[in-house]
């Protein structure tokens, strides 16, 4: 799994491949209310996923589903 489950609503940064940035907002907002994500800088391709409480660990087999069955790059960068 991608992360742990969390109380609140937390900021996870992904770095993700640019041409799945529209695929993975479409796939994850169309949970409706589950999730938000914002592009943090395009260029390279750094997302920010906000995820609603009590939803993480469904977001994050989505993810993990989607890394794992249709190869997309999803990677956790590390809280500084």
């Amino acid at each position: 799994m991608i992360g742990n489950q969390q109380s609140s609503i937390q900021p996870w940064v992904f770095h993700v491949d640019r041409r799945e940035i529209s695929y993975l907002r479409f796939t994850l907002e169309s949970y409706d209310g589950m999730a938000a994500v914002t592009t943090l800088d395009p260029y390279t391709a750094l997302i920010e996923v906000s995820i609603a409480p009590g939803c993480e660990e469904i977001v994050f087999e989505l993810l993990d589903s989607l890394k794992n069955q249709e190869g997309l790059t999803i990677e956790k960068v590390p809280k500084v």
